[in-house]
């Protein structure tokens, strides 16, 4: 008896491409729970967790009371959540919080240009500075706050119960 017969079966009984894909299917099972991948942060591999503060900068929110939203969500002391690059890390503490004055460039007759405080009083919009404080892992590539490297111009989401709005990171201090 031949090992493959002229139908293209093993032994009379297998066809060839059946085996072959139930032997695809056994290898991907295989290797998918018993061989270890590469999961986890990327954080993990040689890191301390060190405290680090973040200051951002918020530019043209759009809203009605700006001080309501300081005393009501945005508090020094309290602590908001943070979404880095579509990935929710959590709460963080607020270190301080400012109002930014709105100012507007005005050019000079002699060619130069000074910056004088906005005198539109019906405009919703506001900037602020944030300082965020928590702690990070070091890594070589600098500080990682749950999923995310935390970098100068990497846009952070800040969510809490009344409020949800962008911010980008201006300044990482490692303490």
């Amino acid at each position: 008896m031949a090992i493959l017969d002229s139908k293209g079966r093993l032994f009379g009984k297998i066809n060839i491409l059946d085996f072959g894909a139930a032997l695809v299917i056994l290898l991907v099972i295989f290797g998918i729970f018993f061989l270890p991948g590469g999961s986890g942060s990327v954080a993990q591999l040689g890191a301390t967790t060190k405290p680090v503060e973040v200051d951002l900068v918020v530019r043209g929110l759009n809203v009605r009371d700006p001080q309501e939203l300081l005393n009501k969500g945005l508090t020094k002391g309290g602590k908001t959540n943070i979404i880095i690059r579509n990935q929710p890390h959590g709460a963080i503490a607020i270190k301080s919080v400012q109002l930014l004055p709105r100012t507007i460039l005005v050019p000079q007759p002699n060619g130069s240009v000074k910056e004088l405080p906005e005198i539109r009083s019906n405009s919703f919009s506001t900037d602020m500075l944030l300082t965020l404080e928590g702690k990070a892992q070091i890594t070589d590539n600098g500080p990682v706050i749950g999923p995310s490297k935390l970098k100068i111009g990497v846009p952070i989401e800040l969510d809490g119960f009344n409020y949800n709005f962008n911010a980008t990171v201006i300044d990482v201090r490692i303490k």
